[in-house]
């Protein structure tokens, strides 16, 4: 069994040890259980077989007899025995103790053996010395004597070298082991020391038993080093230290009472196995000759698990690839068997192999064969490796390297195995690092010459950059390097002649390929590659010119045809540049050569003596070609230079070319002048054009090439030159971009002409160029705008005078000038005869009509006019007008009499030029020669001397004027009485504003008066403030609308109430809900009931009660209500006292009993005689009364019997304390007799009130007495029934317990009332000990004082004083009897010979109490008055809830009129849409584009009736075809009713809007929206006003499509009838219907103005000229959008008021429900 598993039981009595398993654990398996874990060797008894093993300190009876003695065989005969151990006990040898005898046989007569120690010796040691480790479970050992009184159990786990205590056992352990704790064990490990087998009882059998590991606990991991270690012992040792005696010993030394005293053991026990580590199930003996007895625990394991040893203590040989472990559980932790591939036959084990495998294999193979090394023998040694085709047991695992010692590093070593991630192949050399190859017998690429040196090979020293890439480098054997092309030396270091710039270019270095012009040779620098280069030449191959010079273009040698000599025949043509192409030619022009006619070029700026190619550019303007032109070059000195001779040859001109080259070269020589001569003979043959002419361009001179040194030599670059077409792109004017192969060609052909100086400096104008540097290829500089040549130095045909901005435009009138050039200095264009000007775009003064001018006609009063329309211009005398035909605005007269005042002022009142003229003009009556004055806006009357409508001022004082009122477009304009004509004050403010400007919303409405958005207040009366309501009309913010709400109330208007509030409708504003934080699921409730979402078991509004139907302290407990059901009127009790609420006549908490007032058994409860309920009456009002008063005498008790009379008594101190603050500070400085009397008498009063205080305590205490005689009394009456006197009972017994509370309270305990009294006396004791000292003291003083101002008051003279007093008391000082004024003073009476002082009129203290008095009573009337003012609004506010429920009721009513209409109109627009769809149906489906055409050619020409005979008779004529037609009357009908019913629902809004305002604000939202309706339909009016115009335009296209109605499909019909009926309606002015202005004619209107609108846009489609019928189209689009929004603006309405409904519906329920 698994070690720790066992525990021991002790059978009670037996004196017998067994085992038992512990609950849950099974027995071994002993069949294979090692093969399953770990397995243990059977527990026995240690001892058996071990007797020779087991030795004791002291034995009796050894050296020879030894007598000893029986304490409890005192009685007895036979009390001492005899000991003789020299013999070991058998039947012979009874007698013999030796220490053999304790182990157990079993047999019956145990009892008769044991061992004994000597006599009187203490301490005595037994000690087992076992064999071997073994497992040590526990000890039982069986005493003969007392047991020991001090005893020690000891352990060793190495052969006795060191040991360990197990445990202590002592009868006193403090005495006999101090310092050692006497437990509890704590833990399993814990040495204490035990006293529970130590007693002296019992004297024989008694036991001591030692367990290793207590059953108290639980061993978590029974396999634990700690464990296993506190198990494991090789010796066991018992120390025996104290005897237990019977204390004689103390008092008689003899050696016959030792007798007595020894240790006796029957037995000992030593339960134990042989200690295996979990790797065997049996032991064996360690050495046969010890023998093998029955049940013998032997100490040599039976080792499985490939263990070993005579404990298993260590793996068996080669079976060392895992640590030695002990077995645990199912882990049998078997050693393993070492993996050395059948190459050694013995290993060990190594820790570090072991954990570097991460506790895989630990174990090393010893003596590798077969040239293998390792920890596996998996290894070849080094100079071999292992053969990839082999396995790895094969003795021929490992073959010998194959490399060459000198290229290979460590001699020779290869790779032993192959390793792909690693890069290791199996018999692969490592070469040495300028070494490869399979044996490392070859030089790497780079390297030569193979030796023994530390690389192995040398580098080659070759260039990388010059050396043939791809191969080796160099000779393997010399090192010589493979150079590439243009590359030499022996490290291809150095490019050739003519070659630089070393590189990884394939050939090496690079050709200097200097420019053949620009560079001197062809040689250049090696490392750079940098040409000598000519002068003003720079770049790497010297194809560059410097900043500030250019390379000639091919034609850069051209000369201009206008520039040439001709004669008069010959006239230069200018052109104007183009502005978004190049020019087609050069210079300002052409040069217009006539057929006869020639010209002369001279040429004296050759570069180079050579032959040239001559080139005529030309611009034909014939058809035919111009046959023959003729060239002749003339030298200055013919002998001289290498070109002598004289040109002379022949053209033709192509009309399809714009240049010809002459057939051969010419010879040119540099230095000489030339005369080109160039003639046009002749035309052409085919043609007979009378005056034939051509326009030369320009002549050129172009190098010929060939016989240039610079193609001579090299016929490549004369094919590349030819094969690009480069001198073609230079003959024309128009060139393509250049290409780069060109261009270089140019460029060296322009440094070869100039010899390599280049000589051509840029030489831009600073005038008409950006900047001085110019394109470097062809030296064009940047030209300024309009500015033309290569140096930028002249104007552009078509500009003038050039500039710092470039040159300026001619703009020469095309009319008046001749042509667009003009000077180019002045700018002086040339003029047609009449033209004036620079431009030639003007007129001569006094005339018009530029380019046919004319005299100015003014009528003589100027003699200017407008150049272009001969408007007169600068009129005199008041005169104005094209002509100044009429007088001036403000003048009346004849301005065509001539010059002399025809013009007069009109005197408005006073004439132009005043400050009091308010018209703009005036005009004569022809017959009465009055004149009328036209007054400017704002003014009035005959002279405009009154102020408009709308405007205020007064215009008849100098400066004045009449200006806008300023009532921010709030008032009606057309109203004299809208404003103060004087003082612009606004008098009637519209849109419900006010203010002196209008500036002001009025009270009750809100927004920005400005913007004429005043809007009503809609505050909600319930949730307002009461302040802001008053008589139905509420107040809110004038700027937001917000209205003051009440608390908890929320929103704009007042209407809801603010988050976790609730009773909106109570009146006094919102709520807290004040839910329960634990016992409800959230701080919000319903918003009408308060009823907070309470959790399951609670309830009440605030889920702070129980649930319903229960009740109680929901934090404690709940209680079921327990009501009988037929006396209740509600199921839920009282959720605090748990009674019942009973019907009428039944009481008791569980109204279970009839109740006061009522007789008979229960639940038949009758009334009682009609006698009680009047006594009932009487004592009801008599408990009402008493009540009231016991409140009156609580409050006297609180307040004090003074706390009605608080404010007259105040105000009385209060004028006592000024009047004596006044005296102490008299400066008269008045003795203080006669300062006391004054005072005695401003006290007086208050000593009368005090006197009337008295009286009044007397009455309260009068009251105060009847009070109790009424309670006694209500006592009496209520305790004369048994349930009043059980309540009575109860409280007196409440009242009882707590004054006894109370008593105790106040006389125990530290801070007891008692207590507190007896610190109070004392303290008052000492204040009046001390009081009385100071007052005796003080007393003294005063006597003495008074002593004093007694004999200064005799004589003092009081008159003065008097006087003081009264001018302060407020009366003025008189002469009348006595001294006294009318306020009366100091020792004044009056009539009655009474006191008097102050009185109506008078000031001083006394008056001013006075008056304060009454202002206080009249206060108290005012808040009287102020609460009944309080009740009636109360009452207001319940009416207006009433009539707000009226209102509601109205409103809704007008909603569902509102979507009738609603409807109506909806049915109305789908009837229009479907006409309007068949009017297009007619015209895109059958008709065709021509009679669409016809129709409307007919409208457009039919005439409009002017005259009322021929409306009369149009009418008429309509009449008759209107009663030709069908269904008219029935749509007139129907629109009529129509009419009627929108004009009765239009009314009854009207009724029911005005009511809902008058009474509840939530209605004006419906005014508002019918007041809007209003303005839309006024609107509507306006614009059908606006449409006559319209329809007496189109009379005469809707009259034709009457005329043509039975011409086209009868789905037009309709359409006719309408427009008819239109007609008829705008246009018979004596029509009735138009007279009555009927409904039906109000219909027709709309009608036929939405016809007419889609008629228009449906003749749009066909004709587009029709634009009149397009914007009547476009009228009914926005007509159809404001019904669309009307419609809109009702469905608002109408959702409103269902949120209204609702919100009553909801409010109604609400009610109903109350309880």
């Amino acid at each position: 069994a698994a070690l720790g598993v066992f525990v021991l039981g002790w059978v009670t009595g037996s004196g017998n040890c067994a085992l038992r398993w512990r609950a849950g654990a099974q027995g071994p398996d002993l069949g294979d259980v090692c093969a399953r874990g770990s397995c243990y060797p059977a527990t026995g008894d240690l001892l058996i077989g071990r007797a020779h093993r087991l030795t004791a300190s002291s034995t009796c009876g050894l050296s020879g007899p030894e007598r000893f003695c029986i304490v409890s065989h005192l009685q007895e005969t036979q009390k001492c025995f005899e000991c003789d151990s020299r013999e070991n006990y058998n039947k012979n040898h009874l007698n013999s103790h030796n220490i053999e005898n304790v182990v157990t046989t079993f047999t019956p007569d145990r009892l008769v053996t044991w061992w004994q120690s000597e006599n009187g010796v203490e301490n005595v040691t037994i000690q087992l010395d076992l064999e071997a480790e073994f497992h040590f479970t526990h000890l039982i050992m069986t005493f003969k004597t007392f047991r020991p009184a001090a005893m020690v159990i000891e352990r060793s786990m190495d052969n006795g070298n060191t040991w360990e205590v197990y445990r202590y056992f002592a009868y006193d352990c403090a005495t006999s082991f101090p310092g050692v704790s006497r437990g509890p064990l704590t833990k399993v490990d814990d040495i204490i020391c035990d006293g529970r087998y130590s007693d002296i009882e019992p004297s024989t059998q008694g036991e001591v038993i030692f367990r290793v590991l207590d059953p108290a606990f639980e061993i978590a991991d029974p396999y634990s080093t700690r464990i296993q270690n506190l198990l494991k012992i090789t010796n066991l040792r018992v120390r025996m230290e104290r005897l237990h005696t019977m204390g004689d010993n103390l008092l008689d030394s003899r050696e016959q009472l030792k007798e007595k005293y020894y240790y006796a053991l029957y037995d000992m026990v030593v339960r134990g196995n042989c200690f295996c580590y979990g790797h065997a199930s049996k032991c064996a003996p360690t050495d046969w000759s010890e023998g093998d007895a029955e049940g013998m625990v032997h100490g040599k394991c039976v080792c499985n698990h490939f263990t070993t040893g005579l404990n298993c203590e260590k793996c068996q040989d080669f079976y060392q690839d895992l640590p030695w472990r002990p077995a645990r559980g199912r882990n049998t932790n078997a050693c393993k068997r070492c993996e050395c591939n059948q190459h050694a036959s013995t290993c060990h084990f190594d820790m570090a192999m072991y954990l570097a495998s991460r506790n895989i294999s630990g174990g090393v193979c010893d003596d590798c064969q077969h040239n293998t090394m390792g920890q596996h023998c998996e290894l070849c040694k080094p100079f071999y490796y292992q053969h990839p085709e082999r396995d790895i047991r094969d003795p021929e695992i490992c073959e010998q390297c194959d490399c060459d010692p000198r290229g290979s590093l460590h001699g020779g070593v290869c790779d032993a195995v192959t390793d792909v991630p690693k890069g290791q192949i199996a018999g692969q050399c490592h070469c040495k690092p300028n070494v490869e190859g399979e044996r490392c017998s070859e030089c790497r690429q780079g390297y030569y010459g193979l030796s023994q040196s530390e690389q192995g090979c040398q580098q080659c020293t070759c260039s990388p950059l010059g050396t043939i890439p791809g191969g080796r480098p160099c000779d393997t054997e010399t090192g010589n390097c493979f150079c590439k092309r243009f590359v030499t030396g022996r490290n291809c270091e150095q490019c050739l002649p003519q070659h630089w710039g070393l590189s990884n270019d394939m050939d090496g270095c690079r050709p200097c390929d200097c420019d053949k012009g620009g560079a001197i040779d062809n040689n250049c620098s090696a490392l750079t590659g940098h040409c000598v280069c000519k002068e003003h030449i720079f770049g790497r191959r010297c194809d560059q010119v410097e900043s500030g010079f250019y390379f000639i273009s091919l034609d850069h040698y051209t000369y201009e045809a206008e520039e040439a000599r001709f004669g008069p025949g010959v006239t230069v043509v200018p052109r104007t540049p183009p502005v978004n192409r190049e020019p087609t030619w050069t210079g300002i022009g052409f040069a217009k050569v006539p057929e006869g006619e020639k010209m002369e070029f001279s040429i004296d700026n050759t570069p180079k003596s050579m032959e040239y190619e001559l080139l005529i550019r030309y611009e034909p303007q014939l058809p035919d070609e111009w046959e023959q032109l003729l060239v002749e070059v003339k030298r200055s000195r013919p002998l001289e230079g290498q070109c002598s001779t004289t040109d002379y040859q022949s053209v033709s001109l192509r009309p399809g070319s714009r240049y010809v080259s002459l057939p051969w070269p010419v010879c040119f020589d540099r230095g000489q002048n030339y005369t080109v001569e160039l003639s046009l003979p002749h035309y052409s043959s085919h043609s007979n054009h009378q005056s034939p002419y051509m326009y030369i361009d320009s002549m050129v001179l172009m190098p010929r090439v060939n016989s240039l040194d610079l193609f001579s030599g090299s016929q490549f670059d004369l094919d590349m030159f030819e094969r690009y077409r480069c001198l073609e792109h230079s003959r024309s004017v128009v060139k393509a971009r250049t290409t780069d192969i060109c261009r270089d060609y140019v460029f060296s052909l322009s440094a070869v002409l100039h010899q390599g100086t280049m000589g051509n400096n840029c030489v831009c104008d600073p005038t008409g160029s950006y900047s001085s540097i110019c394109d470097p290829d062809g030296g064009q500089c940047q030209c300024r705008t309009n500015v033309m040549g290569r140096s930028c130095n002249s104007c552009s045909p078509g500009y003038f005078l050039l500039g710092p901005s470039g040159c300026k435009s001619c703009e020469c009138d095309p009319q008046g000038a001749e042509h667009p050039f003009c000077h180019e200095s002045t700018g002086q264009c040339t003029c047609v005869p009449g033209a004036y000007g620079r431009q030639c775009a003007h007129c001569l003064p006094s005339h018009w009509g530029f380019p046919h001018c004319q005299p100015c006609q003014c009528n003589g009063h100027t003699e200017l006019c407008h150049p272009h329309t001969g408007e007169c211009q600068g009129c005199k005398g008041h005169t104005t007008g094209h002509n100044c035909e009429r007088c001036e605005r403000g003048y009346f007269g004849d301005a065509l009499l001539g010059t002399g005042g025809q013009c007069r002022p009109c005197l408005c009142p006073e004439g132009p030029g005043s400050r009091r003229q308010f018209a703009e003009g005036c005009f004569q009556d022809l017959r009465s020669q009055k004149i009328s004055c036209v007054c400017s806006p704002g003014y009035r009357g005959s002279r405009c001397d009154e102020c408009a409508p709308g405007f205020y001022g007064n215009p008849n004082v100098p400066g004045g004027r009449c200006q806008p009122c300023q009532c921010n477009g709030n008032i009606d304009t057309l109203d004299p009485e809208a404003c103060d004509s004087r003082t612009g004050t606004c008098r009637k403010c519209l849109y419900h504003t006010q203010g002196t400007a209008c500036q002001y919303c009025k009270r009750g409405y809100y927004g920005d008066a400005r913007l004429q958005s005043c809007r009503r207040c809609m505050c909600n009366e319930i949730g307002t403030a009461s302040h802001g309501c008053l008589d139905g009309e509420c107040v809110c913010d004038g700027a937001t609308g917000q209205c003051p709400c009440r608390p908890g109330v929320v929103g704009q208007n007042c209407d809801q109430c603010a988050s976790e509030m609730w009773n909106f409708e109570s009146g006094d504003g919102c709520q807290f809900c004040q839910c329960h934080p634990v016992h409800s699921y959230g701080s919000s409730c319903n918003l009408l009931s308060g009823q907070c979402s309470c959790k399951p078991g609670f309830g009440g509004r605030t889920c702070d009660e129980c649930r319903e139907l229960f009740w109680g302290n929901p934090e404690i407990k709940c209680h079921a209500c327990d009501c009988d059901p037929r006396g209740i009127a509600s199921e839920q009790c009282n959720k605090m006292t748990g009674d019942c609420v009973c019907v009428e006549g039944v009481a008791g908490r569980r109204c279970d009993t009839c109740g006061r007032g009522y007789t008979g058994e229960f639940p038949n409860c009758e009334p009682c005689h009609q006698c009680f309920s009047s006594w009932n009456i009487v004592v009801s009002e008599l408990t009402n009364h008493t009540q009231y008063l016991l409140q009156l005498v609580d409050n006297i008790k609180v307040s004090g019997v003074t706390a009605p009379y608080k404010v007259t008594i105040d105000s009385l101190e209060k004028s006592v304390s000024e009047l004596t603050t006044i005296l102490e500070h008299d400066p008269i400085s008045e003795p203080l007799t006669h300062t006391k009397l004054l005072l005695q008498d401003a006290t007086l009063p208050k000593k009368i009130k005090w006197i009337f205080l008295y009286s009044v305590k007397d009455d309260a205490q009068k009251l105060d007495q009847t009070i109790k005689d009424l309670q006694e009394q209500v006592e009496l009456v209520k305790n004369s029934d048994i349930r009043g006197a059980t309540d009575s009972i109860t409280k007196y017994y409440q009242h009882s317990i707590m004054a006894e509370v109370k008593a105790n309270r106040s006389t125990d305990g530290p801070g007891s009332t008692v207590q507190q009294s007896a610190g109070l006396r004392q303290t008052t004791e000492d204040i009046l000990k001390h009081s009385k000292e100071n007052f005796e003291k003080r007393l003294e003083q005063n006597a003495q004082k008074m002593n004093e101002f007694a004999s200064q008051l005799e004589a003092l003279n009081l008159s003065k004083l008097s006087d003081e007093v009264k001018t302060f008391i407020g009366a003025p000082y008189s002469q009348d009897t006595e001294g006294c004024g009318p306020c009366g003073g100091i020792g004044c009476q009056s009539e009655d010979r009474q006191s008097h002082c102050g009185g109506e009129g008078c000031g001083g203290v006394l008056t001013t109490a006075k008056d304060a008095l009454t202002k206080t009573k009249d206060f108290d009337r005012e808040i009287t008055q102020g609460l009944e003012e309080v009740h009636k609004l109360n009452k207001m506010v319940t009416e207006a809830r009433i009539r707000a429920d009226i209102a509601r009721n109205s409103a809704h009513d007008v909603i569902l009129k509102a979507i009738q209409s609603k409807e109506r109109v909806e049915l109305n627009n789908q009837e229009l849409r479907e006409l309007i769809q068949q009017i297009r149906d007619f015209l895109t489906n059958g008709t065709n584009p021509n009679t669409i055409d016809a129709l409307a050619n007919e409208v457009l020409k039919i005439r409009l009736p002017v005259s009322s005979s021929e409306l009369k008779s149009l009418t008429s004529d309509i009449r008759e075809s209107v009663s030709g037609l069908t269904r008219v009357e029935d749509v007139l009908s129907q629109s009529a009713d129509h009419i009627a019913r929108a004009q009765n629902l239009l009314r009854s809004a009207k009724e029911a809007s005005e009511h809902a305002t008058d009474i509840k604000n939530q209605a004006d939202q419906v005014k508002e929206a019918l007041e809007e309706s209003e303005r839309a339909q006024s609107a509507v009016s306006n614009v059908t006003q606006q449409t006559k115009t319209v329809i007496e335009s189109t009379n005469a296209q809707l009259t034709s499509v009457s005329v043509l109605d039975y011409r086209i499909q009868r789905k037009g019909h309709n359409v006719i009838v309408f427009a008819l009926n239109v007609m008829c309606v705008a246009h018979c002015s004596g029509c009735e219907v138009m007279e009555t202005r009927s409904g039906g004619v109000l219909d027709a209107h709309r009608r036929a103005e939405d016809l007419q609108q889609e008629a228009k846009a449906l003749l749009g489609h066909a004709i587009n000229s029709l634009e009149r019928l397009r914007e009547l189209e476009r009228s009914y689009a926005v007509n159809q959008k404001i019904l669309e929004e009307k419609s809109q603006d009702l469905e608002v309405l109408e959702n409103e008021a269902q949120e209204l409904l609702q919100e009553i519906s909801q409010k109604v329920s609400v009610y109903s429900t109350c309880a």
